[in-house]
């Protein structure tokens, strides 16, 4: 979000597209396996083939952002997937 709002608040000038995202790279399998053992989610991993067009690499270059806008993410996976859980189990028992 602060770097949505960075972004929309730049001086004229700074144009886009202006990737903000988090350049350690992981697959959406380690994504998945850190949710299961995060909630206890008693699911299974199902795999799927990957569209023709799917990109290789999900990696977003982020020296626009660091450099136009002066940031780059601050929150490790980990931590962010800890409060989004936390958050969405306090509405859920809200």
């Amino acid at each position: 979000v602060e770097g949505l709002l960075r972004m929309f608040s730049a001086a004229d000038g700074v144009t886009g597209p202006i990737n903000l995202g988090n350049p350690v790279e992981f697959t959406i399998r380690e994504l998945a396996s850190q949710v299961i053992q995060k909630t206890g989610a008693k699911v299974r991993v199902v795999n799927k083939g990957l569209p023709a067009d799917d990109p290789r690499l999900r990696k977003p270059a982020i020296e626009k952002a660091k450099q136009l806008l002066r940031w780059e993410p601050s929150i490790p996976l980990s931590d962010g997937l800890d409060r989004t859980i936390a958050y969405f189990r306090e509405r859920m028992n809200g």
